[in-house]
């Protein structure tokens, strides 16, 4: 592409930073597009071992995975944003526990709308653009790119951590055509001796520090896995967690930097955060349908759902041994 000596690039990508805290993001990186060699090892290794659980999804397109201009052919550059969802409220004591990330609107569309802004945006500077924006819907191993981009580095719980901002944020992606400036990547490591994490998941997904086994996690049984039944292990476990689970973040001392989110569409929908498990088991298919419109939480299905629920109410009853189901 021509017209884009260092001078240009270096200024261009400072322009883009600068629109995308215009737009409401928190933070703007920006890598190479190259293959993720050392990252797809580790990644064989893990989906060799079963740990991705039902999740086949993460077998296919693997090579576009780890190489974004297999995913968008001529891409020079990825693009990395943070978004905070962070709603500086808490859980309401006694009440089930929905992951925070889906306590209001589908982050999905919401940083899409955003993404495609700054997509726009740029591609009113330089004319011609060729290239995609991906929110978790798409092979882009999107916490790498962060780290690439120097947002953070991935820390033993396997999130992505901002010295700056802790880990309640959500990652977008642009893979584009345009050689801007590159930022250097986060080579350090602030997690430390620190295994707050480790010690404070309950089911052992952190089977070793930066390693998640979903077979072991609340998150995945209760988001990802459609059968009727969880494993004891995990119901027995599963501290009154009924759509994803949030412990290692809440544990990670980094958190205490979050700032809070100035995005109307992830404050929390009423009774996300304070609402009990014996009044969600009133919760009827209309409801469900009427509270969870364009939310995360629809993920679930009406019925998965409710097998959550009944398995939370499951392990609060020392006397029941047996796995919770769908009735």
């Amino acid at each position: 592409m021509s017209g884009f000596d260092q001078n240009r690039q270096s200024a261009l990508a400072h322009q883009l930073k600068l629109e995308a805290l215009r737009i409401g993001f928190n933070a703007c990186g920006i890598a190479e597009a190259k293959r993720l060699d050392e990252e797809a090892d580790r990644l064989e290794t893990w989906l060799a071992n079963g740990q991705h659980a039902s999740m086949g999804y993460m077998n296919r397109n693997f090579e576009k995975r780890v190489d974004p201009t297999k995913l968008v052919p001529g891409a020079k550059r990825v693009v990395t944003v943070l978004y905070s969802y962070w709603q500086g409220i808490q859980h309401t004591d006694g009440a089930a526990k929905i992951s925070r990330y889906a306590w209001g609107d589908d982050y999905h569309q919401v940083m899409k709308e955003r993404l495609y802004e700054l997509y726009a945006w740029l591609e009113h500077e330089v004319k011609t653009l060729s290239g995609r924006v991906f929110v978790d819907s798409a092979p882009v191993m999107d916490k790498v790119w962060a780290q690439r981009s120097g947002l953070g580095w991935i820390a033993k719980n396997t999130n992505l951590i901002n010295p700056h901002m802790g880990s309640w944020f959500f990652i977008g992606t642009m893979i584009i055509d345009v050689p801007l400036a590159c930022d250097p990547p986060a080579t350090y490591d602030h997690c430390g001796s620190c295994t707050r994490c480790i010690d404070a998941c309950p089911t052992d997904a952190i089977y070793q520090p930066y390693a998640v086994d979903a077979n072991r996690c609340i998150s995945y049984w209760t988001i990802e896995h459609r059968g009727e039944v969880f494993p004891d292990e995990i119901t027995s476990n599963q501290e009154n967690w009924i759509f994803g689970c949030d412990i290692c973040q809440d544990v990670c001392p980094w958190n205490k930097f979050s700032s809070k989110t100035n995005e109307a569409g992830f404050f929390p929908r009423e009774g996300v955060h304070d609402t009990t498990l014996e009044e969600w088991e009133e919760l009827d298919l209309e409801d469900f349908r009427k509270r969870f419109k364009g939310s995360a939480v629809k993920r679930a299905k009406y019925e998965g759902f409710m097998r959550n629920v009944r398995a939370a109410k499951h392990s609060q009853d020392p006397e029941n041994k047996e796995p919770s189901s769908v009735e």
